[in-house]
């Protein structure tokens, strides 16, 4: 009888195991190998116990590789690069840097519906207004190392490209590259900081200081989020409402677009989203000249998108919770006020990650104020 006490319990222990992970539960209700991340627990810990695979409604991929461009880049071009993006004498008023509209304060974005050029002094961030103001919304400059075209409408498709064009773009630091880089062959400390990052060529050109920018961009990676723990193994990171938003984010179709693990994807769509008044912006079609493209601009990546706002091209959504709205609206899928609160929830809490944000420095070469926030 003791054996066969024993033999029950056995079973039905099988059977319970064999439920975990399928439909009609709250979180797990993609089921399959999908909604257990598309893999078997692994082997982990000296007792060799199996180590469940985190619950997913989309197969498990972890955060990708550095490209080879950004490894072993020497240290004295990443902080030439650095000091140059923090540095105004890169614009024609001597006060506007590139940290001016993508500043580590603000989510490596500027927290303005438009990004506003030179012209309207050394303040940063909310508040900021001035004569020169962009069509679109300054974005975030997480994970650029990881696209293979950038801006909103994707005209650019190296970061040594798109370095020079906030200096070329007459409403951002409007000043020639050539004359750029003749300020800063000036500065005794950037001939000799050029010479340390570039011994095969030490020359202050435009090529060397769009590389060295581009070099210190490559750096600003957010990979160590909530969500990120998770996945490599430590459910409890997420909470239960984190959890019930991510299958929402998935069952809206959200995860289409905005891809894990990096939460972007080298698409571009026109999301209907409402036109700044008096402003024309034709998006990817500016660039590819296909009317087919017309409204269309490059899906954002969602990391850190709680500290970015407003949202979209054009800032057009004030809140995180409007532009979520927005997108289930856009989506053709019944919803609820629920929904978006989840969906919103997952956003903001499990992909926030800003431990390795540009730093600061407190002087650069030049002499000249570093760009300030003073909270208007």
């Amino acid at each position: 009888m003791t054996y066969l006490r024993h033999t029950i319990l056995l079973l039905a222990l099988a059977a319970i195991a064999s439920g975990c992970g399928s439909s009609g539960g709250s979180f797990g209700g993609s089921g399959g190998s999908a909604g257990m991340g598309g893999r078997a627990g692994s082997g982990g810990g000296g007792s060799g116990a199996a180590i469940a695979s985190p619950s997913l409604p989309w197969p498990l991929i972890e955060f990708p590789a550095l490209p080879d461009i950004a490894v072993d880049v020497p240290e004295e071009r990443l902080e030439l690069g650095r000091l140059l993006f923090y540095d105004p004498v890169l614009s024609t008023d001597k006060q506007t840097a590139c940290a001016t509209c993508h500043s580590e304060l603000w989510g490596m974005g500027d927290g303005i519906e438009l990004g506003v050029g030179h012209g309207a002094g050394p303040e940063t961030g909310p508040g900021r207004d001035g004569p020169n103001i962009s069509r679109r919304n300054s974005q975030a400059l997480y994970n650029l190392v990881f696209r293979e075209t950038l801006l909103w409408d994707g005209r650019a498709a190296s970061l040594e490209e798109q370095a020079t064009m906030p200096l070329l773009a007459e409403e951002e630091l409007d000043i020639d590259p050539e004359l750029a880089a003749e300020r800063v062959s000036e500065i005794p400390e950037y001939v000799d900081m050029f010479a340390a990052a570039f011994p095969e060529d030490p020359r202050v050109t435009v090529d060397n200081m769009a590389a060295a920018i581009a070099a210190f961009q490559r750096t600003i990676v957010s990979d160590n989020a909530l969500y990120d723990a998770y996945i490599k193994g430590a459910p409890n990171t997420l909470d239960e409402e984190m959890v019930e938003g991510m299958f929402r984010f998935a069952k809206m179709g959200c995860d289409g677009c905005h891809t894990p693990p990096l939460f972007e994807s080298e698409t571009f769509a026109d999301r209907n989203v409402p036109s700044n008044e008096g402003v024309v912006d034709l998006g990817l079609a500016e660039f590819t000249e296909q009317p087919e493209d017309n409204g269309k601009f490059r899906t954002p990546s969602l990391r850190n998108s709680f500290v970015t706002e407003p949202y979209f091209h054009n800032g057009s959504a004030k809140q995180l919770k409007d532009a979520v709205e927005h997108e289930l609206e856009q989506s053709g899928l019944p919803f609820t006020d629920e929904d978006v609160f989840l969906i919103e929830g997952f956003i903001h809490r499990a992909l926030r990650d800003e431990s390795r944000a540009a730093k600061r420095p407190d002087t650069v070469p030049s002499g000249l104020p570093v760009p300030i926030d003073n909270g208007f």
